[in-house]
């Protein structure tokens, strides 16, 4: 384990970029477990002006719940450019749902304009973007409207038909009148009352729907595979293609029970593979309570690697591609992950070269689910310190306080370029609190070169998720995928990021386009924004 003494990377300036914005879940005391996971963040750029926004889905009490009256609605913020927001006009503005979670981002009718859609407990809730110029909500005419309990969601082509399919991550049959309270319950941890949750409890299974390109669904988990999966506790998803096969795959952190990796086979149905490959377990084959993913090329082999944020007591695990053959091997201890990460309790987290040396770095935001957790003798804390880990040589990370700010309880995070600087920032909720922006204060220069790469093809799927960018050198190759799921009831901008330190400029930049088609470009300079459009 090797602490870093360092100036911390980021800085906290949410109090200026987004004053007096704060998320509501439930009550301080938290007395069910309704109101512990947070709300979500959903980078994009939403009105087309090369500025990224944010779409912050809020949440709601118990008390509104039970009145059955509506929650907080979601709210976009309009992106200045310089890491700062303003709240958007009134076409943008939205209903108020029951208690919104999470969500993901993609453009589901093929205009060419980033659509959203909303998780919560209640239904899913579907959000056309109207050219630029505002939002509609269309969730009964997309064919959704359905109620449980989504966590978080992707948008992803599974069936490569250009249409972008929904897959929704559901969490727990939640009743306020079948489920014991802090207060009337028997739930304990470390000798204090608790709320319930979620073992003992029935968690949900996962959702498929199928996309039809119009901006409307039809749900299809049994006829691809999702239904008849032993559901866990859902709380986190990534898309990736872990095999390299030319399609998307799907893993599921889990709270409480086993994490599941969704092989796609081809053809937009999926067998569940997560044991078979390693990802399912830590390395001494326990289940953990999982929540944040964060995904990339980590050991550059040329596959994606992925890393999980867990509970406290349980180290988060680093998951890298094995040698041969399609699994994984769990490598967190040996990467200087595991120990920091114990007495803290993860969500938001996500892989980049944020101080543009040229390797991999990785942040994860914390925060317990009990605010109990300040008692004695629980050997942690309600509102915690995030890391962030930075890459060193030989695949090893060293570890330091991620930025300025005081410990807090976060939870969904989303990065992107929010000052176009060409470094990567950070927008994260806090269960309760103020909005979070963390600004990357990487150094610049001959040693910290960078690329962020945005695809463009005609038709459908016009951002090209599931497209794979690779830079390559003599000695060298570069990887990353085209997607906007975010880990944790968040989305990220359809772009890839690359810190190049001090190499010159790749010779050669390759993209696979979603169908398989590969073409080859070149780089036109570094330290900038490449849009790269599909030739005919």
């Amino acid at each position: 384990m090797l602490f870093l003494q360092t100036t911390p990377p980021f800085i906290e300036i949410g109090a200026r970029a987004l004053p007096g914005v704060v998320t509501t879940c439930g009550s301080p005391a938290k007395d069910y477990i309704l109101e512990v996971n947070g709300g979500g963040v959903l980078l994009a750029d939403f009105d087309g002006d090369g500025r990224l926004d944010l779409l912050l889905v809020d949440g709601s009490t118990g008390e509104r719940a039970r009145k059955q009256e509506s929650g907080l609605p979601p709210r976009l913020f309009l992106g200045k450019g310089d890491g700062t927001f303003q709240p958007a006009g009134a076409a943008w503005q939205l209903e108020g749902g029951r208690f919104g979670m999470g969500g993901a981002v993609g453009d589901i009718d093929n205009d060419g304009w980033p659509d959203a859609v909303t998780t919560q407990w209640g239904p899913t809730r579907v959000i056309r973007n109207e050219g630029g110029k505002g939002f509609r909500e269309i969730t009964t005419e997309a064919g959704l409207g359905a109620g449980s309990w989504g966590s978080s969601a992707a948008l992803f082509d599974a069936d490569c038909d250009g249409n972008l399919d929904l897959f929704v991550v559901n969490y727990l049959d939640f009743d306020f009148a079948r489920i014991g309270s802090r207060e009337t319950g028997n739930c304990r941890w470390k000798g204090h009352a608790v709320m319930c949750g979620p073992e003992g409890l029935t968690p949900l299974p996962s959702q498929f729907f199928r996309g039809l390109g119009n901006g409307r669904f039809e749900e299809r988990s049994k006829e691809a595979g999702i239904a008849g999966v032993k559901p866990g506790f859902g709380l986190g998803v990534m898309v990736l293609d872990y095999d390299r096969d030319g399609d998307s795959d799907l893993y599921v952190a889990n709270d409480s029970t086993p994490n599941h990796l969704f092989e796609n086979r081809g053809d937009g149905t999926f067998a569940e593979v997560g044991f078979a490959r390693g990802v399912s377990h830590d390395a001494n084959g326990r289940e953990q309570a999982s929540m944040g993913i964060a995904c990339a090329d980590a050991n550059e082999d040329g596959r994606d690697d992925l890393f999980v944020t867990n509970f406290s007591g349980e180290n988060n695990v680093l998951y890298l591609s094995a040698a041969k053959g399609l699994g994984y091997r769990e490598r967190s201890g040996q990467a200087g992950l595991a120990a920091p990460s114990l007495p803290l309790l993860g969500w938001g987290t996500s892989f980049a070269d944020y101080d543009l040396d040229g390797r991999l770095d990785l942040f994860v935001l914390n925060g317990h689910v009990y605010p109990q957790a300040d008692q004695p003798g629980t050997d942690t804390s309600y509102a915690q310190a995030d890391l962030f880990h930075r890459g060193l040589e030989g695949g090893k990370f060293g570890s330091a306080v991620l930025s300025d700010s005081k410990p807090a309880v976060s939870r969904a995070s989303a990065v992107g370029d929010l000052d176009n600087d060409g470094d990567l920032d950070i927008v994260a909720v806090s269960v309760e609190g103020p909005v979070r922006v963390l600004l990357n204060q990487a150094a610049h220069g001959e040693n910290h070169r960078w690329l962020r790469i945005a695809l463009r093809q005609p038709g459908k799927n016009r951002f090209a998720l599931g497209a794979r960018v690779t830079l390559e050198w003599k000695d060298r190759q570069q990887g990353a995928e085209i997607r906007t799921a975010g880990g944790y009831q968040s989305a990220v901008a359809p772009e890839v990021h690359f810190g190049l330190g001090s190499r010159p400029a790749p010779e050669r930049i390759r993209v696979r386009w979603p169908d398989g088609i590969e073409q080859e470009f070149a780089c036109a300079g570094l330290d900038r924004l490449l849009l790269l459009e599909r030739r005919p």
